[in-house]
C-alpha cells in the first residue's frame, strides 16, 4: 500500500472514529448483558426483544456525517478536495473492492469451518447475515435512486451511499459481534477490509467521502438490525415445531443479494 493510499485510509479511519467519538459522549455506559441464560445476542433483550439504542448512537452519527455531506459547504469542499487530490496521484484503479466487502463473511463462515466457533450455528449466523445483506440492500439502493447524487467519475447519479461500503461494514460488523465476547481482536479485524473497501471506493473515483462514510453507518445499522430481528425471524421459520430442518444461505449473484431457503417439515 502507497503512502498516499494509507494517508487516505488514516483521513476515513479519522472521520470515522471522530463520528464516533462526538456520538460517544452522549452516553458513555458499556452495554449489559446479566446473565443470560442461553446463546443470546449480544446488545439484545431475546425475550423481549428489544433493541438496544444505544448501538446505533455511532451508525447514526455516520449517516448524519453523510447526509450532512450532501449540504453543508464545509463537508461538500472535503469532499472535492479529498477528490482533488486523488486525482493529482493518479492511482491505479484496481476491483480488490469488489471482493473484499464480503471477505469479514467469508472469513466467519471460514473460521468456524477449522474449528474457531462464533456466537451462532450456521442455520443462526446465515439467517443474521443474511438479513444484513437484505436491509442493507433495501436501504441503499432506494437511497441512490432518490438522491441522484453524481459519481466523481460522472459515470451516473448513484454515488449516495456507496453501496459497496455498506455490505463491507455490514460484514465487518457482523463477523465482530460474532467474535468479540471470545477473541475481541478477531473481531475487529474484519474492519481492516471495510475500511480498505471504502478507501479504494474513493481511490478508484466512485464515490466521495460522504457517501463513503454513510455507507460505512447504514452498513453497521444494518447488521445491528438483523441481530435484533433474528429471534422474530427463528421463530417465525421454527415456530412450536422443534423437528422441522431448515437451510438458509445468503446469496449474491449478478449484483442481486438474497436469501436461499429449504424447509423440511
Amino acid at each position: 500500500m502507497s503512502k498516499f493510499t494509507k494517508k487516505i485510509a488514516f483521513r476515513l479511519f479519522i472521520l470515522v472514529f471522530a463520528c464516533g467519538k462526538i456520538a460517544g459522549q452522549t452516553n458513555n455506559d458499556t452495554i449489559r448483558v446479566e446473565e443470560p441464560k442461553k446463546d443470546s445476542i449480544i446488545a439484545l433483550n431475546t425475550e423481549k426483544n428489544h433493541l438496544n439504542y444505544k448501538s446505533l448512537i455511532i451508525p447514526t452519527a455516520l449517516i448524519g456525517y453523510g447526509v450532512a455531506s450532501l449540504s453543508v459547504n464545509g463537508l461538500k469542499k472535503l469532499n472535492f478536495s479529498t477528490r482533488d487530490e486523488i486525482n493529482e496521484h493518479q492511482p491505479d484503479h484496481i476491483k480488490l473492492d469488489n471482493y473484499t466487502q464480503f471477505a469479514p463473511a467469508v472469513l466467519v463462515y471460514g473460521l468456524n469451518a477449522i474449528g474457531v466457533q462464533g456466537k451462532h450455528d450456521f442455520k443462526e449466523r446465515s439467517i443474521i447475515y443474511g438479513t444484513s445483506m437484505l436491509i442493507t440492500s433495501a436501504i441503499t439502493i432506494p437511497l441512490k435512486h432518490i438522491v441522484k447524487e453524481e459519481r466523481p467519475d460522472g459515470s451516473n447519479n448513484l454515488s449516495f451511499p456507496s453501496g459497496h461500503t455498506a455490505v463491507a461494514f455490514a460484514s465487518a460488523q457482523f463477523m465482530f459481534r460474532e467474535y468479540k465476547d471470545t477473541n475481541f481482536w478477531l473481531g475487529v479485524s474484519g474492519y481492516s477490509f471495510a475500511v480498505f473497501t471504502g478507501v479504494y471506493r474513493m481511490l478508484n473515483d466512485k464515490h466521495w467521502v460522504g457517501d463513503v462514510i454513510a455507507g460505512a453507518g447504514f452498513g453497521v445499522l444494518s447488521t445491528e438490525l438483523a441481530y435484533w430481528l433474528y429471534p422474530k425471524i427463528n421463530h417465525f421459520l421454527g415456530g412450536k415445531n422443534k423437528n422441522m430442518a431448515t437451510m438458509v444461505m445468503p446469496f449474491y449473484q449478478d449484483k442481486s443479494v438474497g436469501i436461499g431457503l429449504v424447509k423440511t417439515f
